[in-house]
């Protein structure tokens, strides 16, 4: 798992304040797919509205999809995007409610049926939310647990209470809990769940809804589950024990001691009796909650157990993990079958009719035949074995040679997923970025228009490298990272208004050669044009124009004055009242990229940006963001120079040019020293009077605008090295 590369703000005085980070995804021209692997799994069996079945898949690509689903067939119906981080897990609540978890800290409600609509944000959490449990009878309970060692029940009804006007304004001010897509907090009593499964009111309850919280772990927590009423939780994660809860008011009832290793998947029967477990230590235990003890172990796996599933009597049990193997045991008999090997370590498994769901850690999902209502059948074809009772028997029976052969050679259909980045390089030009896939495709990103301008396919990636090299130097601008499968470009200020280069050296006809353009905000203007545009046609482009913003309401105020009074900057007089897109920066909008970032308020979030709407402000954005595509202010830059010396290359009958050291601007074409040579070595006039191409000499060496001189019509060879290669032979 990764951390969040979303910079924060600091509150200390002493140390200044890290300003809000700017990111942007590259989505790849189907994003209709997972770039990434495949997390968790959850089946919408046939229903209204549609009666149809939906499959939802999240994945490390931040994002969650619905599949609608034929009996040979998947179709992505719908994508979620809100997370800025992995995707975890993934539960169904009675049926029209999705609830995710995600490395960003967060847990999210969705719902299921709309085309991506995040209806609120949970941010109780203070590391990973690692998984989720939820009760199959009981549509208003779920659980959930994190690296943080924090275990939460959440009472859905409570928890997704609308506001009320009474208490929008006390809440206005708080800074954490829950919050919705861009919406406040909401305040409703604090609610815990009786012995009947009713909802009960407490009164000396704090402002803001509370989840129930059941504390004892001292480590991570990895696995949940929960039986159907909701009324039992068992947890497990890196203390090795199967920890069990009240979740009605999250007391402890036990802790079940037996597995070595990281406890990493757990199933409780519909009734809470018996309790499965899975674990790094490679086995499988059966529990019996009311003789709190383990009454069967089952050494099947060879290596970390991560995902299991049972059929619906609970006799048997499928299981996988990093052994790349998916098993059916009889928990009764202890009878053992591989049903099928895979290339990638499986993540989770979910039933659906006769089939069985894997995720991996690859982007693709695969549904495999299971005979969930009759598996006895899958034995009757032979090849089982019988499960041992001690870890170390399983993989002495591998090392022997007698690995069992697999019941199925291919999957009933699968839902294939595209490569993800695996390695990159960011050109010297600072604009290109090469990749490569984990299928062994090397291609070359534009990250200035978030476009690959060239497929290069399965070749060598070093040597696609040194074939790109390009001798220039542009100041690094901006961070990338490949953790959610795609490239993740960061943007921090004020470094990422530190590159610049010359229009005619972009291609940019529609201004003139020696304009200096700012790269960070002109991808930033590329990149908002749409919210731009829908910003413009809300409140008029005029007042947009002359630097005007709606007006915010007075909680609101103090971030806009910081705005203004932190904007003692620098105006780019070059691109004054210049609105225009360059081709260099015209993002696509049929495969957009999407933002992850946040303002003063909400936290972070995620969306495309041809999905934002106009309304952000600087509770969502950047104040330094709105101030440089807005108002068209950049942060105070320092104005340094680069000092270098003109030398005769050695060997040659050339004169010296001059025996003190030269300075530039910080951007600086080398046509210019071309031109400072040739009028030096042909016209040999003191260094005070000579004009360049655009640029002349004064008495300290440093070079300003001028004239372009008659004697440059005469173009004589010469060539220019730095660091013995060549810059330029003209």
């Amino acid at each position: 798992m990764h951390r969040v590369g979303i910079a924060g703000s600091a509150s200390n005085s002493v140390r200044p304040r890290k300003e809000k980070r700017f990111t942007y995804v590259l989505n790849d021209t189907d994003d209709t797919k997972h770039c990434a692997g495949v997390n968790c799994l959850a089946v919408l069996k046939p229903s209204k509205p549609d009666n149809s079945s939906y499959l939802f898949t999240g994945s490390r690509d931040g994002t969650l999809k619905r599949w609608a689903l034929t009996d040979e067939d998947a179709t992505c119906s719908a994508t979620f995007e809100s997370h800025v981080d992995w995707v975890n897990d993934a539960v169904l609540v009675g049926g029209n409610t999705l609830v995710s978890c995600s490395s960003d800290t967060t847990v999210k409600t969705w719902d299921s049926f709309s085309n991506g609509t995040c209806t609120r944000t949970f941010r109780q959490h203070t590391d990973y939310v690692t998984s989720l449990a939820a009760a199959e009878k009981n549509s208003n309970i779920v659980a959930s647990g994190g690296l943080g060692g924090e275990v939460f029940i959440w009472d859905l009804e409570a928890a997704l209470a609308p506001l009320t006007k009474s208490s929008e304004a006390a809440d206005e001010d708080r800074p954490g809990g829950t919050n919705g897509s861009g919406s406040l907090l909401p305040v409703t009593s604090l609610r815990t769940i009786s012995s009947n499964n009713n909802i009960t009111l407490q009164t000396n309850a704090p402002q803001g809804y509370v989840p129930i919280a059941a504390k004892g772990h001292k480590e991570s927590v990895y696995a949940l589950a929960m039986n159907d009423t909701g009324t039992l939780l068992v947890s497990g994660g890196t203390e090795k024990a199967v920890r069990v809860w009240d979740s009605r008011s999250g007391s402890k009832m036990m802790k079940l001691r037996g597995h070595t290793d990281n406890i990493r998947a757990l199933l409780l029967d519909s009734t809470g009796r018996f309790c499965l477990s899975g674990s790094s230590d490679s086995m499988i235990r059966l529990w019996d909650l009311g003789q709190q003890r383990c009454v069967h172990s089952y050494a099947v796996h060879t290596d970390s157990v991560w995902a299991l599933a049972s059929t619906p009597t609970f006799s048997h049990v499928y299981s996988g993990g990093r052994d790349l193997s998916l098993y059916l045991t009889d928990l009764s008999t202890r009878e053992s079958i591989l049903l099928c090997t895979k290339e990638h370590p499986i993540q989770q498994l979910a039933m659906h009719d006769d089939g069985i769901w894997v995720a991996t850690t690859d982007s693709s999902v695969h549904r495999w035949p299971a005979e969930a209502q009759n598996p006895q059948k899958v034995f009757h074809r032979g090849g089982s074995f019988l499960a041992g009772n001690l870890s170390f028997s399983r993989a002495r029976a591998s090392l022997e040679g007698s690995t069992p052969v697999p019941v199925y050679k291919e999957p009933i259909f699968s839902i294939k997923g595209i490569p993800g980045i695996v390695q990159f390089e960011i050109m010297n030009n600072r604009r290109h970025v090469l990749t490569k896939d984990n299928a062994g495709c090397v291609k070359l990103w534009e990250i200035t228009r978030g476009v690959v301008i060239q497929d290069y396919g399965q070749v060598s990636f070093e040597k696609k490298k040194e074939e790109l090299f390009e001798m220039v130097s542009i100041p690094a601008w901006f961070t990338i990272d490949s953790r959610l499968g795609n490239l993740s470009v960061h943007l921090d200020t004020p470094q990422c208004f530190s590159a610049e280069m010359y229009s005619v050296d972009l291609n940019i006809t529609e201004k003139a050669e020696d304009d200096k353009v700012n790269l960070a905000r002109e991808t930033l203007k590329g990149l908002l044009a749409p919210w731009l545009s829908k910003k413009k046609h809300k409140f008029g482009p005029q007042s947009l124009a002359n630097g005007e913003v709606p007006p915010v309401r007075d909680r609101d105020r103090d971030v806009s004055s910081r705005s203004i009074t932190l904007s003692k900057v620098e105006v780019d007089g070059n691109s004054e009242n210049d609105s225009s897109v360059y081709p260099p920066f015209d993002f696509s909008t049929v495969s957009p990229p999407s933002i992850i970032t946040e303002g003063s308020q909400n936290g972070p979030w995620r969306k495309k940006i041809t999905e934002m709407d106009s309304t952000e402000d600087e509770k969502d954005l950047p104040w330094w963001v709105l101030d440089c595509v807005l108002h068209n202010r950049l942060p105070p830059r320092e104005h340094t120079k680069c000092s270098f010396y003109l030398q005769p290359y050695e060997g040659s009958t050339a004169q010296t040019v001059t025996q003190g050291k030269l300075s530039a601007p910080r951007i600086l074409r080398i046509h210019k020293v071309v031109n400072y040579v040739v009028e030096k070595l042909v016209l040999d006039k003191p260094m005070e009077s000579l004009a360049i191409d655009g640029a002349f000499a004064t008495g300290d060496g440093s070079f300003r605008s001028g004239m372009i001189k008659p004697w440059q019509k005469l173009k004589p060879s010469i060539e220019i090295l730095c660091n013995n290669q060549a810059s330029l032979d003209t």
